[in-house]
């Protein structure tokens, strides 16, 4: 086989499916226990959760022997900009969208998150942009549309963009970060950030001892929907890339809705459960068109070019060590009068070889 093209690794596919549900489905259960920590100042909130997160993370980074990577100009704009929209400013819109409009506004909103990466991430299949699509309507339906005024709606469009960026921004800097030390810069660089905002908004007070409750509230944001989810996530996106683990963000709401049932905020619906039922639905669907028959296929390279054919052992056109050689022509190292000769039809019959192939003096195309 090509040494070029690469065989994907079922192992590896499923490995990244799972992780990208499991950190979706804990973003979602954000919604319910923000409820335990919504009496806490937000931003001094969130920049202790942030801080606990760079701590674990690290600690994480150091006993797993990753040590600190050097980096350039670009990837560090790249960085601060990643930490500032997907960590910053996606709180702080999330936080003054639900003001204006209400959580259901937020929810409908980013529930368009799949349809978004779908488009933005690449050239997606038209089954994809409908798999992104069905996703899209559950998770609406899930939410609910809600009411919200002009700026609850335009936060939300921020908040928006920002979720988009946490994971386009971060795409180039996997390769050389991982998945741990791209969560942990990114948290550590939203501390500062974060405290500013709550100095400018809620001044000294924006600390304060938390009660047991929001202590835990803080902890489980940390340590759970940041670390672990934030981990799955960007381990997940490199294995599946943005279309596809961007259905998986379908899956927020369906978080919301068990982790309300499970601390007694509420009982799903019907409306609940037939909109997570749509989200699945196109999930499978979803994975079912980014599935490839063949590994030649699934690599973006035609099956032709990742195995050449094998030359025909009785066709005479063809000698060892030479590329191409015309018919009828003497081949080199074979008597000419053992060479038995080709009736009509064969001789009319069409090289074996495809016209890319460099056995017929052409060039071998071959997926770098």
């Amino acid at each position: 086989m090509n040494a070029n093209v690469s065989t994907p690794n079922p192992r590896v596919e499923i490995r990244g499916l799972g992780e990208a549900a499991g950190a979706m489905f804990l973003v979602g259960t954000l919604a319910g226990v923000s409820g335990v920590i919504q009496d806490y100042p937000i931003y001094g909130g969130q920049a202790l959760r942030y801080l606990l997160a760079a701590v674990v993370l690290f600690a994480v980074a150091r006993i797993a022997g990753l040590g600190f990577v050097r980096l350039t100009l670009r990837e560090t704009l790249l960085l601060a900009a990643l930490s500032l929209t997907g960590l910053v400013i996606f709180n702080v819109a999330v936080i003054e969208a639900t003001r204006h409009g209400g959580p259901a506004l937020v929810g409908t909103v980013l529930g368009t998150v799949p349809l978004a990466l779908a488009l933005l991430g690449g050239r997606p299949t038209p089954r994809v942009i409908g798999a992104a699509t069905v996703v899209v309507s559950g998770a609406t339906l899930a939410t609910g549309l809600g009411s919200g005024d002009l700026p609850g709606l335009l936060w939300s469009l921020v908040a928006l963009f920002c979720e988009v960026c946490f994971s386009l921004l971060a795409i180039p800097l996997l390769p050389k970060l991982g998945a741990v030390r791209i969560s942990a810069y990114t948290a550590t660089l939203a501390v500062p950030l974060l405290a500013v905002a709550g100095l400018l908004v809620d001044g000294t007070a924006m600390l304060r001892v938390p009660s047991s409750s929001e202590a835990l509230g803080l902890g489980y944001q940390s340590v759970i929907v940041t670390t672990v989810a934030f981990f799955l996530w960007y381990d997940a996106l490199p294995r599946l890339g943005p279309g596809t683990a961007g259905l998986f963000a379908g899956l927020i709401p369906v978080g919301a809705i068990a982790t309300g049932a499970l601390l007694g905020l509420g009982t799903p619906s019907v409306p609940d459960l037939v909109g997570a039922a749509l989200v699945v639905a196109g999930i499978v669907i979803g994975l079912s068109a980014t599935a490839s028959p063949s590994p030649a296929t699934a690599a973006g390279a035609p099956a032709a070019e990742a195995r050449p054919p094998a030359s025909p052992p009785s066709s005479p056109s063809v000698g060892t060590g030479s590329p191409t050689a015309p018919a009828g022509s003497p081949v080199p190292g074979v008597d000419p009068s053992r060479i038995p000769a080709f009736p009509p039809a064969a001789e009319a019959r069409p090289p074996a070889f495809p016209a890319s192939s460099p056995v017929n003096g052409g060039t071998s195309h071959q997926r770098s």
